[in-house]
C-alpha cells in the first residue's frame, strides 16, 4: 500500500524519504455522488523504504477502497426495459449483434452496451385533425392557455362563432323585429332570452366558470332594466338605463368586499360582473328604442351575422356584411314605412355586429361561449346604437 493512502491529505509519513512541503494546500479528494462510471487508475509508486524497515499494517488494508480521482468520466449505459415477468438478475450471455449502421453505447475499457436507445418524438395530433376545445383557467394564470399554446404552435387563437350561432343570432334579431312594432310586453320574450345569454357568456369568455352568482346578479340587472324602462316610458330611457347601471355598479362592489377571495380573483370578478352587468343593463335599449328602428336593426344583424360566417376572405367577408346590413335596414324600412332612411341604423347595427362577433372569437373561446356570447354579443352592442339612431330617425 502506498504512503499516500497509509497517510492521506499531507500528513507526515516519518518512513518518507522527504518530509511533506507545509505550504502545500490540502485538498479534498474524497469520494461525490457522481453518477457517472469511473475508470480504475493506478496508484502511483510508493517510495522506497530502508533496508530492514517494515512496513507497518492497519485495518484499511484489508479494507476495498474504491479508486477516486479519475481523469476521464464515461456516462451510465441506457436503461433497457425488463422482459415481462422477469424478477431476478438477468442471466449473462451472448451479446446481439446491432444492426449495421445503429448507434452503439461503449462503456469504460471498450466494453459495449448494445445499440444506443433512440430518442422518441413526442406524440401529437394527427397531421390535419381540427384543435380540441380545452378546459379554461378559472384563478390566474395557473397553466398554459389554449390561446398561448396556439400561437407557440403558430396557430391563430383566434375562431369564429361560425355557422350555427349565426342562425341563432339571425332567428334572434328576427324576433325582435318582428315583435317590436306589436308590443313592448311581447318584445319582452326574445330580449330576455338574449340578456340571458349576455350574462352567462362574457363570464364563459373570460374564463370564470362557473360563476353563478355573478350570472344571476347580471341577468338581475337587465330584467332591473327592463322593468323601470317600461314604468318610465322611451322618454326617460337614458336615464332609466344609466340608473340602473349605477345601481347595480354600487352592489357588485358592495358583494365583492365580502368575499374572502385573494387580492386578484377578487378584482378578476368584481370587473367581469360589471362588464356583464353593463352589457346585459345595455341590451334593454331595444325596449327604448323606436320600433321601425329596432325592425331594422334586428334585421341588418341578423343578416350581417349570416354573411360574416360564410367562406369569403377577411376584407370581402367584411364589406358583404356590412352591405348585406344597409340592404336589410332598407328592405325592413319599406315594411315598415320608415323608407331609405332606416338604413343608417341598419349599418350602425351591422358594425356594432361585426365588433361582437369578433369579442366573441377572441382567445381560443370554447364551444360553449360561441353558443352564448357568440349568439348575444352581435345583437348586445347593436342595442346603444340602435337606440340613438332610432332617435334621430324619429
Amino acid at each position: 500500500m502506498s504512503s499516500d493512502q497509509q497517510y492521506p491529505y499531507g500528513a507526515h509519513d516519518p518512513y518518507a524519504q522527504n518530509p511533506p512541503d507545509p505550504n502545500v494546500t490540502q485538498t479534498w479528494e474524497g469520494q461525490t455522488w457522481d453518477t457517472q462510471y469511473q475508470p480504475v487508475v493506478e496508484p502511483a509508486q510508493p517510495a522506497p523504504y530502508p533496508q530492514g524497515a517494515q512496513y507497518p499494517q492497519a485495518a484499511a488494508d484489508t479494507a476495498y477502497l474504491p479508486p477516486v480521482g479519475a481523469a476521464a468520466a464515461y456516462p451510465l449505459p441506457p436503461e433497457a426495459p425488463a422482459a415481462p415477468g422477469a424478477t431476478g438478475p438477468v442471466p449473462a450471455g451472448p451479446a446481439a449483434a446491432p444492426a449495421p449502421g445503429a448507434p452503439v453505447a461503449y462503456g469504460p475499457q471498450g466494453a459495449s452496451y448494445g445499440p444506443a436507445a433512440e430518442p422518441s418524438a413526442p406524440a401529437g395530433p394527427p397531421a390535419g385533425a381540427e384543435p380540441a376545445y380545452g378546459a379554461p383557467t378559472t384563478m390566474g394564470n395557473a397553466r398554459i392557455t389554449d390561446a398561448q399554446r396556439a400561437r407557440a404552435e403558430g396557430r391563430s387563437p383566434i375562431i369564429p362563432p361560425g355557422m350555427q350561432p349565426a342562425g341563432l343570432t339571425a332567428v334572434t334579431g328576427l324576433l325582435l323585429a318582428a315583435t317590436a312594432g306589436v308590443s313592448s310586453y311581447l318584445l319582452l320574450v326574445p330580449l330576455i332570452a338574449l340578456q340571458g345569454l349576455t350574462a352567462a357568456g362574457w363570464f364563459r369568455l373570460n374564463g370564470m366558470w362557473p360563476a353563478r352568482q355573478g350570472i344571476a346578479l347580471a341577468f338581475a340587472g337587465g330584467l332591473a332594466a327592463d322593468a323601470v324602462l317600461l314604468a318610465a316610458g322611451r322618454e326617460h330611457a337614458p336615464a332609466a338605463i344609466v340608473g340602473t347601471l349605477g345601481v347595480w355598479v354600487l352592489l357588485t362592489l358592495v358583494l365583492q368586499l365580502r368575499s374572502h377571495a385573494a387580492a386578484d380573483e377578487r378584482m378578476h370578478g368584481l370587473m367581469a360582473t360589471i362588464a356583464s352587468a353593463a352589457l346585459t343593463i345595455v341590451a334593454a335599449g331595444f325596449l327604448a328604442a323606436a320600433p321601425d328602428a329596432v325592425a331594422a336593426g334586428g334585421a341588418a344583424v341578423a343578416v350581417a351575422a349570416l354573411a360574416r360566417a360564410l367562406p369569403l376572405p377577411g376584407a370581402a367577408s367584411v364589406a358583404v356584411a356590412l352591405l348585406a346590413a344597409a340592404g336589410a335596414g332598407i328592405a325592413a324600412g319599406a315594411v315598415t314605412g320608415a323608407g331609405a332612411q332606416a338604413a343608417l341604423p341598419a349599418l350602425g347595427a351591422g358594425v356594432c355586429a361585426l365588433v361582437g362577433l369578433r369579442v366573441a372569437s377572441y382567445d381560443y373561446p370554447s364551444r360553449f361561449v360561441h353558443m352564448t356570447a357568440g349568439v348575444a354579443l352581435p345583437l348586445t352592442a347593436a342595442a346603444p346604437i340602435v337606440h340613438l339612431l332610432g332617435r334621430a330617425l324619429g
